[in-house]
């Protein structure tokens, strides 16, 4: 089965960056798809047979769009985002180590401490 998708919705499931993002490095000229340089956003790939690559590296985690849940139990002085410049830590700190682009579901003040949920499950979250 053949699962042609739009080529931002394939960088941000693998992990290059969130939706938004993603269409600027395209527009930049830093993605390519079977070693061509695609500026197209709504270009459409297939994620189990072409090559995706941004700045000339493969992007691995895009043959598994396996979804991850966890339950986090957010600790005090944590900061409940994926990026945040100013923060000591966050919540994506914790999920270094997992090969998908995980982000927290819901919002807990930096100071409370509780239950989250990391995914990369969009739907889900939404």
């Amino acid at each position: 089965m053949i699962s042609v998708q739009r080529l931002q919705v394939v960088l941000a499931r693998g992990g290059a960056g969130s939706r938004r993002g993603v269409v600027s490095l395209i527009e930049a000229g830093r993605v390519a798809v079977n070693g061509a340089e695609v500026r197209e956003k709504g270009f459409k790939v297939d994620p189990e047979r072409d090559r995706v690559a941004v700045d000339g590296k493969i992007l691995s985690q895009l043959v598994s769009h396996r979804k991850r849940y966890f339950i986090f139990n957010k600790p005090q002085g944590v900061t409940t985002t994926v990026r945040d410049p100013h923060a000591k830590k966050t919540t994506a700190d914790f999920f270094k180590d997992v090969p998908a682009r995980l982000f927290p579901v819901g919002r807990l003040d930096r100071d409370t401490t509780g239950l989250l949920i990391m995914t990369n499950d969009g739907d889900l979250a939404f």
